[in-house]
């Protein structure tokens, strides 16, 4: 009894804040938008989902869900690279303070990171007085490109890769390391063989902390892409804040809720049980 007590404040806060907008969402998906632009719940149907899958916007999730896979892939080999030399390599009396500068700009507003990519990427910006210092005249245009969306995610998402992996690869027992090293192994095989199979879970919860936001994100791409894209964030954005059709906006954002849950079920319990395997 005593312990149903002591959850009930956290199941009334999941229930007020998660399921109760969940089941908003849902039922708003079913509508459908009036002459004024206004939701109507009369005549419910599914006509906002087939929609999406009869419309040009199964191009659009197919573009985020690769643009998301990509800045997860990218974030997963940098990310266990760093995570790696901060481990193993650097002083234990310099690690506080590298992690601390490399979460620094987590401590400033997301806008403002954004904000200072465009500054540096821009026709006039930084990075191409650099090259000109450089001799290099007429660099090419990266902003407004997906190149430039690219490395404004994989910027902003990093951090999040590298901090569970780093975690996990700080309880590694380093005898199991030197153990594969006695036993003849290469570092290139201690390290799949040995490092990765250990460090497994903070490499697929890094994988879902980045995988998740890049997937739904929608200021990066319209920000850093000049809008020239759609992807799945900017195109339930504009249901919302621009068409003003908050059914189908719904529809979109319960997909997307779906594709999510389904993709971080599969990667949990497949995921782990081939790490308890290896």
């Amino acid at each position: 009894m005593k312990g149903r007590l002591i959850l009930l404040p956290a199941g009334l806060w999941l229930t007020i804040f998660m399921v109760v907008p969940l089941v908003i969402l849902l039922i708003f998906s079913v509508g459908h938008r009036d002459d004024l632009g206004r939701i109507a719940l009369n005549n419910l149907s599914f006509e906002n989902y087939l929609r999406f899958f009869t419309g040009p916007y199964l191009l659009t999730l197919m573009r985020s869900l690769s643009l998301a896979a990509l800045t997860t892939l990218i974030c997963l080999i940098l990310g266990t690279l760093t995570a790696t030399w901060l481990a193993f390599a650097v002083p234990t009396k310099y690690k506080a303070l590298l992690m601390t500068l490399f979460v620094l700009p987590l401590w400033t507003s997301f806008l403002l990171r954004i904000y200072a990519w465009i500054t540096i990427l821009r026709p006039t910006g930084i990075l191409s007085d650099i090259l000109a210092s450089f001799g290099w005249q007429n660099p090419p245009f990266i902003l407004y490109s997906y190149y430039a969306v690219l490395l404004g995610m994989v910027y902003n998402y990093l951090p999040y890769m590298v901090l569970p992996v780093y975690a996990a690869l700080e309880k590694l027992d380093v005898r199991l390391i030197e153990a594969a090293a006695d036993l003849g192994a290469t570092p290139l095989k201690t390290f799949f063989k040995v490092t990765v199979p250990l460090s497994s879970r903070g490499l697929i919860a890094g994988s879902i902390m980045v995988f998740v936001p890049a997937l739904g994100d929608y200021v990066t791409p319209d920000l850093l892409g000049g809008g020239k894209t759609m992807f799945i964030g900017n195109l339930i954005q504009n249901q919302f804040l621009a068409v003003r059709d908050w059914a189908f906006g719904c529809a979109v954002s319960t997909l997307l809720i779906i594709i999510v849950a389904a993709a971080i079920w599969i990667y949990l319990k497949f995921g782990e049980t081939d790490s308890v395997k290896a």
